[in-house]
């Protein structure tokens, strides 16, 4: 059997598996008998890549690693320090799994900066989990958030951009109501401060992921960030595509209660 290489984000793992995405993402939120269950993100690392690795750490592409035991269907290969350790060009896919195990493929394109002057809504995934809004569009938070000369910074990072709707124009906005997120009178408080302090460009907002994600809050897409000017982006497909080419992992996604 074919060995996939996966780069889990939640939580960080490095998983070698016989099952191919879409399988691997039900197994992962449906669970088993011994596994918890929930909503899963992870990408498929390249062949080239994968077959790279499993030779380098010397696995067998069976997965049987003790003599005598069957071959399993995953097994987890690192948890420490992954992300940063794995090539930004190896990330062939990022899979969004909901509840039900419903999978959502999305695939790497080319990224047109937004210039559009507004603030922005970061959920970071991997290695830290803070939800942040900034003045800076992704790219240029890509830049920032690995920047070595900043007293603080990750090598690499995974993150999303969720909807601000009106906000992200004016921190006063009215009738936003539909935001979906906790205490939005703290939010409106960070911006506040972002348009206050114009030499600020990020303020946390929540420190840690706290439940599980709203795909439905996504806007625009992924993007991985690594030291060097390392860059990727995965958009989330139009509002139109996700209602009708996906719409059973959209209509999974929508009943999701996260925060």
């Amino acid at each position: 059997m074919k060995p996939y290489l996966y780069l889990s984000l939640l939580p960080e793992a490095l998983v070698a598996s016989h099952l191919a995405p879409d399988d691997y993402g039900s197994y992962l939120a449906t669970g088993s008998k011994k596994r918890s269950r929930g909503q899963a993100i992870f990408f498929k690392l390249t062949d080239a890549y994968a077959e790279t690795m499993l030779r380098k750490l010397g696995i067998d592409p069976s997965l049987d690693r003790t003599v005598g035991q069957p071959a399993r269907k995953s097994a987890y290969l690192s948890i420490y320090r992954v992300l940063e350790s794995t090539p930004v060009d190896a990330m062939e896919s990022l899979h969004l799994v909901t509840e039900d195990g419903r999978v959502l493929t999305l695939k790497p394109t080319d990224y047109n900066p937004d210039t559009t002057k507004r603030f922005h809504l970061y959920q970071e995934f991997c290695p830290v989990m803070p939800r942040v809004v900034s003045s800076l569009e992704p790219q240029a938070f890509a830049k920032w958030v690995t920047d070595t000369t900043q007293p603080i910074s990750v090598p690499a990072m995974v993150y999303a951009e969720l909807k601000l709707e009106r906000l992200a124009d004016d921190p006063e906005a009215v009738a936003v109501d539909n935001l979906p997120y906790p205490n939005l009178e703290h939010l409106r408080d960070c911006l506040r401060e972002l348009k206050a302090r114009p030499s600020k460009s990020t303020k946390t907002v929540i420190r840690f992921l706290q439940q599980d994600v709203l795909f439905r809050t996504l806007r625009g897409g992924f993007y991985v960030a690594a030291t060097g000017g390392g860059f990727r982006y995965f958009p989330i497909p139009s509002r139109d595509e996700l209602e009708t080419i996906y719409y059973p992992w959209w209509r999974s996604a929508l009943s999701s209660f996260g925060g």
